[in-house]
């Protein structure tokens, strides 16, 4: 059913697109966003500018890029994060956009995808099911038990022993961590932690987090699962 809607909306998309004319369809930017820099603040991984936009000010962060003063760029879409602090600068803003891409022309930032950098953990297709038996530790669950019995755990501390699949860092002054321990419930095999600590794909680690239900980030990030500042114990 998913893919006839599909197929129907590109029918669609398409015979819309012929009905335009060419030069409105390029210049449609009604969800794009045009921004002077004010100032630029390099870090490791992110440029942080401040910008300027119909007379109203707010900072942005994006993948480390060399930035003007006073250049022009454009971007789409967005996640605010409110009373964010960056550890690194060793500051707080008061809001900060996170964007996965500016660009010089409108067109260089419309319709873009999603940072791939995180993942649902409901997405079943992004990752792949390690060959791995992992017994839960004393006063522990397995992944499986978490996810069959998400309701009861939802606010509580876990401790879960797993390997670590997939690790993403220093995103949103996270690191993300997927773990798989061998056990799964309809499917779903695949668990992402969030921590401070850094890990490496292999490790087999006892995670310690809080478990939290529904969590939306915004700008299509949505976890059924998620648990929060995990530690190693």
């Amino acid at each position: 059913m998913r893919i006839i809607f599909i197929q129907i909306g590109i029918i669609l998309l398409l015979s819309n697109c012929q009905l335009q004319n060419p030069e409105q369809s390029n210049s449609d930017s009604s969800n794009v966003h045009e921004v002077i820099v004010q100032e630029v603040i390099q870090t490791s991984s992110y440029s942080y500018l401040r910008v300027e936009e119909n007379d109203s000010e707010r900072w942005l962060a994006v993948p480390k890029m060399q930035a003007e003063l006073g250049g022009t760029y454009y971007y789409e879409g967005g996640m605010e994060m409110k009373n964010f602090h960056s550890k690194e600068l060793s500051r707080d803003f008061e809001s900060v956009f996170f964007i996965e891409k500016v660009g010089t022309s409108p067109n260089d930032v419309k319709k873009i995808a999603p940072p791939t950098s995180i993942h649902t953990s409901t997405v079943k297709s992004t990752v792949v099911q390690s060959e791995i038996k992992i017994d839960p530790v004393k006063g522990g669950i397995t992944i499986a038990e978490l996810f069959s019995n998400k309701e009861s755990y939802a606010g509580k501390i876990v401790k879960i022993k797993a390997k670590v699949t997939k690790y993403n860092a220093a995103i949103m002054n996270k690191n993300w961590v997927h773990i798989q321990d061998g056990t799964e419930h309809d499917g779903i095999f695949d668990l992402v932690v969030t921590s401070k600590s850094e890990y490496k794909v292999g490790d087999i680690v006892t995670f310690e987090g809080k478990v939290l239900l529904d969590k939306d980030f915004g700008y299509g990030y949505k976890y059924d699962i998620l648990i929060e500042e995990v530690v190693s114990i």
